[in-house]
């Protein structure tokens, strides 16, 4: 025989509807973070489009 025992505890009754999540305002420094990656994904795909295939090594004469 046990020497205590545990009480259920139920759930707190929810009263009325969930509040909304409002959305929050993303930090200036992701903001910039974002501008650059932008600005660099921009610059990666123009330059891939002007690349000259060039092999790595020479042959040899």
């Amino acid at each position: 025989m046990p020497a205590f025992t545990f009480e259920k505890i139920s759930p707190p009754v929810r009263r009325g509807p969930i509040p909304s999540i409002e959305k929050k305002q993303r930090g200036v420094i992701v903001q910039i973070l974002d501008r650059f990656v932008e600005a660099r994904v921009k610059r990666t795909s123009r330059d891939e489009k002007d690349v000259i295939a060039r092999s790595r090594h020479r042959p040899s004469d």
